[in-house]
């Protein structure tokens, strides 16, 4: 069966069906990672997106329970060249299209990614959704040029309640902007006692749980859209330690008196060069991010940059040079990790 992918500038791309028929608008960005097709689906960082995947061969070693990032992906459709209809791995429980069929995602594959890439490199992100016939795109191309969400994304894969994950050692308050499961794992590999809290929930309420670190998760969307967030991130980063990646260390720009910037096409994927300013030690990370922090809006905000990209020399990584807060756009690695229980032993990490 025939299905068409439009872009907002009127181009569009003729495929073959894969997944459901529940079309949507969205943003279209790429993704260049070869393998963890599963985690990208299911990265609650990607709501409301369109992906396309620039590795020719979607779905090779299938889908399976273990490797979800969370328990229903969010995004609103994936674009691949061809996706692999007899996958090979002995973990596999299910095909690519069964997956998505199931989960309510529309797909397409057969179309050329690279032209579809090129033009997102040219033009930057766009919003984009699908049809099934020619005549349909007129109609399809208003809709998408007048769309507006109707809600924050970080609103619909919030926890909607505070759960805890047991541990023994630090005591840490994980604020849920679409956390993914790798990081609470990583969090309860190290012995954190994790209580994780929704979006929305107030600064006194979490002090309330005598937290030794404050973590801000990754999520979907423009951390300016959610101002009460930036207040409680201004309030708890003056009482204990407070660390961010991604959408959460965005909002420790934004709750000291930065500004963010759209980047033409995000970062998304692995392979992306970041330098150590205080080191010159290149870091090699993975990204998913559409905003990033103004280096020039740090002047007098207490913020120092910490590490940059090479690709594009946008702030990667930030410091507070009074309190112990800390920010990196790019998957908390291990040095992020021991420099948060660091910053929780009150050892001082600003150097």
């Amino acid at each position: 069966m025939e299905r068409i992918l439009v872009l907002e500038d009127g181009s569009f791309y003729k495929g073959e069906a894969l997944g459901a028929d529940r079309f949507r608008i969205g943003e279209l960005i790429f993704n260049t990672s070869m393998t963890g097709y599963q985690e990208i689906l299911t990265d609650s960082a990607n709501a409301g997106k369109m992906i396309v995947m620039t590795y020719p061969l979607i779905g090779a070693y299938g889908i399976n329970r273990e490797d979800n990032e969370s328990l229903k992906p969010s995004l609103f459709g994936l674009i691949v060249r061809t996706a692999a209809d007899k996958p090979s791995n002995f973990r596999c429980e299910e095909t690519l299209e069964a997956y998505l069929t199931r989960m309510g995602i529309p797909a397409i594959q057969g179309v050329d990614t690279r032209a579809i890439v090129r033009r997102l490199r040219e033009k930057g992100t766009m919003r984009a959704s699908f049809c099934n016939t020619e005549k349909e795109i007129p109609a399809l191309l208003k809709k998408i040029r007048t769309y507006v969400p109707e809600e924050h994304p970080v609103r619909t894969v919030s926890t909607r309640s505070t759960y805890q994950v047991p541990g023994r050692k630090h005591k840490v308050v994980v604020m849920d902007f679409g956390v993914k499961q790798s990081t609470l794992r990583a969090c309860a590999d190290r012995g954190y006692d994790l209580i994780v809290v929704p979006y929305d929930t107030d600064a006194k309420t979490i002090l309330e749980y005598h937290p030794e670190g404050i973590l801000l998760s990754t999520g979907p969307g423009n951390p300016a859209g959610l101002s009460s967030a930036a207040e409680t991130v201004k309030e708890l980063m003056t009482q204990t330690v407070v660390y961010g990646c991604g959408f959460g260390c965005e909002l420790i720009g934004l709750a000291c008196g930065a500004s963010l910037v759209r980047l033409p096409h995000g970062h998304h994927g692995p392979n992306q060069a970041v330098v150590d300013c205080s080191t010159g030690r290149v870091l090699i990370t993975h990204q998913n991010h559409d905003y990033a922090l103004d280096g020039e809006s740090l002047k007098d905000t207490g913020l120092r940059l910490t590490h940059r990209s090479l690709n594009d020399e946008s702030a990667e990584g930030i410091c507070h040079t009074e309190y112990r807060v800390r920010g990196i756009e790019y998957d908390a690695d291990e040095a992020f990790f021991n420099d948060f229980e660091s910053a929780m032993r009150g050892e001082d990490t600003h150097a």
